[in-house]
């Protein structure tokens, strides 16, 4: 990947205030890159390295929509929405997630993600949409749906090779690691997740612009009521992607632009990352001062005597 002579300056520091008070400080970095890999601005360290985790499933579902999978059992944009999702596990969402599994003549069963704890059924896992996914291709092209999960199984090593072509890079040269829904997931620098969305942002691809669609059509498939994703996607149709990852993770694409915001807490704090987004999304321009009054009034006002405030900002390479 190309970057500026300086790829790091002061990190964020995310502060929960109880009554104006400090009580704990969370650190985070972000990045900001192009859609030709060129890191553009940072907060922290650009090379900083994490498991991209779930903001890695719109890639994921590059498998789907670029084998003709969708064509082959009728699937639609609702479809490939829980495909990209870390969903709820509500009723909504996980007959969705059976209808690709119906569609494609898939027993429940073959699904390999846990059953969550005090549920009846794998479908209700928060990765469901993304393994049945993966099993419709694995139908489609008649490969083993037995081990899907394996790093060595075709349909992983076409998802891996999707995205180092998209980062320009060698496959083998990814650490791999398991996710906790027996998925492989991959360690990246924030840069390249960064230039990832802002390549998801570029509408350069019918795929990728596709699984856009969807995810923008269909924001409630893509997390749920009430969650960060699905609230910033309703407040600005057609205009930005969000996904997050698990342990502080969190990804944007702004749509048109070709420019993607990758942001990694270094405790793994959730609520941090949405302050830090939410921060920084405002500061770029890329939501006006009323969304972002909206997002923190869910997002960082936490209670009658809790808020969250985020110190610094993204520095120009």
């Amino acid at each position: 990947m190309t970057m500026g002579k300086r790829t790091q300056s002061a990190a964020l520091e995310v502060r929960l205030l109880r009554e104006g008070i400090i009580e704990s400080r969370h650190i985070v970095q972000a990045v900001v890159s192009d859609d030709r890999g060129r890191v553009l601005s940072v907060a922290g360290n650009a090379e900083t390295a994490a498991f991209v985790r779930s903001a890695l499933k719109p890639f994921q579902a590059l498998a789907v929509a670029s084998t003709g999978t969708l064509e082959r059992y009728g699937l639609s944009d609702r479809d490939l929405a829980i495909i990209t999702s870390s969903h709820k596990g509500g009723m909504e969402q996980v007959r969705q997630v059976f209808n690709i599994l119906w569609r494609a003549d898939i027993e429940v069963n073959s699904l390999q993600c846990p059953i969550p704890l005090g549920k009846s059924s794998s479908l209700e896992y928060n990765c469901s949409g993304k393994h049945a996914g993966m099993l419709a291709v694995c139908q489609q092209r008649h490969w083993p749906l037995t081990n899907y999960l394996d790093r060595k199984h075709p349909v992983q090593q076409l998802i891996i090779t999707k995205i180092a072509e998209l980062l320009r890079m060698p496959a083998e040269e990814f650490l791999t690691a398991h996710d906790d829904c027996g998925a492989p997931t991959y360690l990246m620098q924030l840069s390249q997740m960064a230039s990832l969305y802002a390549v998801l942002a570029s509408s350069n691809s019918v795929d990728m612009e596709r699984i856009v669609r969807a995810m923008n059509h269909h924001p409630t498939m893509v997390a749920g009521e009430g969650e960060f994703d699905t609230e910033l996607m309703r407040l600005t149709p057609s205009e930005v992607v969000s996904k997050s990852g698990a342990e502080g993770v969190q990804c944007i694409s702004l749509l048109g632009e070709g420019m993607g915001l990758a942001i990694k807490v270094m405790d793994g704090s959730k609520r941090a990352k949405y302050a830090a987004a939410i921060h920084l999304l405002q500061q770029m321009g890329w939501i006006s001062p009323s969304i972002a009054q909206s997002l923190s009034e869910k997002f960082m006002n936490l209670g009658k005597y809790k808020r969250l405030e985020v110190i610094g900002e993204l520095s120009l390479l």
